[in-house]
């Protein structure tokens, strides 16, 4: 997972020892030099137990055996062909939820187990970024997708895994200004560290009102500046843990315009102080994690990295780090607890990241999406970008439509685009003639919308009026041949499986709304699917178990679920 200097990513001489004293095994670690960020790595290409690995790097057997018992990556067992296979919303909506039988007959084993001679391993995993053409599997890293997948997987059908569709419906693009705009990458960075300052690129990031892509929103320059108020050394990590099924803008500018996210996060790390930049992949990412390792070397050589950049005296390395299986190690503090080396759990806030984050270092977390605006910011200024937009929700976002669009595709467009131009115009409506039942906006912390609602501006103010949210932007179309009990299934399916476990509203709410969706209608499950709801929402620490009961009432109310509050 890690590829550090000295094995601890973002652990430099100047004291993460005496700055970060809140988990017992970085103290343990500290104290006796032990490589605790490590054991991601040696979990992954160890098939020793996590006591014998423990017990090799001097640490406590908990230390090993949390990450080995929490990451997917770490618990599905592993035979020599190893086949993840996408059971979340996009794929399920395009193959009508049969896929994933179709596929354990062909290779004759089930999800999660290895076949019965040895030979091959299925895991069910949530999201692999192929939304626009699913159903979809990765075969080691080669990926498959389309109808006839169980063929492909058996070599009777050719394989397929087409490339991701982009245009642009703003007025001129942004974060695909490389991909459309015929706009060079590095054509600001090197001006910006031989003469810019980063009191001028804050300036510029501010005046835009950007804000971050990956769910939250939280305005970038309010980010940047909260970790300046705290002594240095400081660390921006690019968050490539896209983990929204529906969403695949991240793999799409990981893979096809790296050059242009590592320059925007080296800009936000001038502009912070930050003398190290990390790219968090997904591991169901492999491509996208290759392609940005090749980009770093790649820019390492051209000079726009490492020591004394443009004779700016200002030195600058990056690290591309690959996740271990986890929807929730998208959430910034979870991404840096996996970084650790630790369970990719969430921890209570405050203190917030900016203030003290990987190793007790000020970190700045920014969407992969976010920082491939700020060169384009940086370079025509803030107020050309917060043109775009709403007053009140600057720029641009990267809509992804899923399969079931006639057009399906990455579409660039102004936030406050109207729902329905995306659908229709830009996706052509359903394709084979369905029709439309439901769009899940944002992932499943996003919520549903119905065909009767899709007048509504692409916008969180707007989206929130109908229980739904912006979210990372993935628009999921569900048409006529799945009930309103499928879908919400699959959704609890997926909060189960997701939840970190950290705390109980989540971990016991997500597990006992999975079981309560199976119940029949009655009015004592339906207060008790209320209760769930209600606790999950008020008691969770963090947006996953927040968010899942509003998810859960929107599509109640689209597809008039009675035994669920809407």
């Amino acid at each position: 997972m890690h590829e550090f200097p000295a094995g601890r990513p973002g652990a430099g001489a100047e004291g993460w020892r005496e700055r970060n004293t809140d988990d017992p095994f970085l103290r343990y670690a500290a104290r006796f030099d032990r490589p605790v960020g490590e054991i991601p790595d040696v979990l992954r290409s160890s098939v020793a137990a996590p006591a014998d690995i423990a017990r090799t790097l001097g640490l406590p057997a908990a230390a090993v055996e949390g990450p080995a018992s929490y990451f997917a990556d770490f618990t599905a067992p592993r035979a020599a062909r190893h086949v993840r296979v996408c059971t979340a919303a996009a794929c399920f909506a395009a193959a009508g939820g049969a896929h994933l039988a179709e596929v354990e007959a062909a290779l004759g084993v089930e999800a999660g187990a290895c076949s019965a001679d040895g030979s091959v391993s299925l895991q069910a995993v949530r999201c692999l970024g192929y939304c626009f053409t699913g159903p979809a599997a990765l075969d080691g890293v080669d990926p498959h997708a389309g109808p006839e997948l169980a063929a492909q997987l058996l070599g009777a059908a050719p394989r397929t895994a087409p490339p991701i569709p982009v245009s642009c419906a703003s007025p001129f693009p942004v974060v695909t200004a490389g991909l459309l705009g015929g706009l060079q990458p590095w054509q600001v960075w090197p001006d910006v560290a031989a003469s810019g300052t980063p009191e001028d690129v804050l300036d510029r990031v501010e005046a835009a009102q950007l804000r971050g892509r990956g769910g939250a929103g939280f305005r970038a320059a309010a980010k940047w500046r909260a970790a300046l108020e705290h002594p240095a050394p400081r660390v921006v990590v690019a968050n490539g843990d896209e983990g929204d099924p529906g969403s695949y803008a991240d793999r799409l500018l990981m893979e096809e315009d790296p050059h242009r996210v590592l320059e925007g996060l080296a800009l936000a790390c001038f502009a912070v102080g930050a003398a190290t930049g990390i790219v968090f992949v997904r591991s169901e990412y492999p491509h996208a994690a290759a392609r940005l390792r090749e980009a770093v070397a790649e820019a390492r050589a051209a000079g726009h990295l490492g020591p004394n950049v443009a004779g700016s005296g200002f030195s600058l390395n990056f690290h591309v780090v690959e996740g271990a299986g986890s929807y929730v190690s998208g959430e910034e503090t979870a991404l840096i607890n996996g970084l650790e080396g630790l369970r990719g759990t969430v921890r209570p806030r405050p203190p917030f990241p900016a203030t003290r984050g990987l190793y007790g270092q000020p970190t700045v977390v920014n969407n992969v999406e976010t920082l491939s605006a700020v060169p384009w910011i940086v370079q025509h200024g803030g107020p050309a970008y917060a043109a775009l937009g709403t007053p009140d929700e600057a720029g641009t976002v990267l809509a992804c439509l899923s399969e079931r669009f006639l057009r399906p595709g990455a579409y660039e467009v102004e936030i406050g685009t109207p729902v329905r131009r995306i659908v229709e115009e830009l996706g052509g409506g359903l394709r084979d003639g369905r029709e439309l039942r439901a769009l899940q906006i944002g992932g499943p912390l996003g919520g549903f919308l119905g065909p009767q609602d899709i007048d509504v501006p692409l916008s969180d103010a707007a989206l929130s009026r109908f229980g739904a949210a912006l979210g990372h932007v993935g628009i999921v179309a569900f048409d006529d041949r799945l009930t309103g009990a499928q879908v919400l299934q699959n959704l609890w399916d997926f909060a189960a499986a997701e939840s970190c476990g950290q705390c109980s509203p989540c971990r016991v709410g997500s597990w006992r709304g999975r079981a309560l969706a199976e119940r029949p209608d009655t009015p004592d499950i339906g207060r008790e699917r209320g209760e769930v709801l209600r606790s999950m929402a008020a008691g969770s620490l963090c947006a996953f178990g927040r968010r899942v009961p509003a998810a859960v009432r929107s599509l109640a109310r689209v597809y008039g679920l009675t035994g669920w509050p809407a």
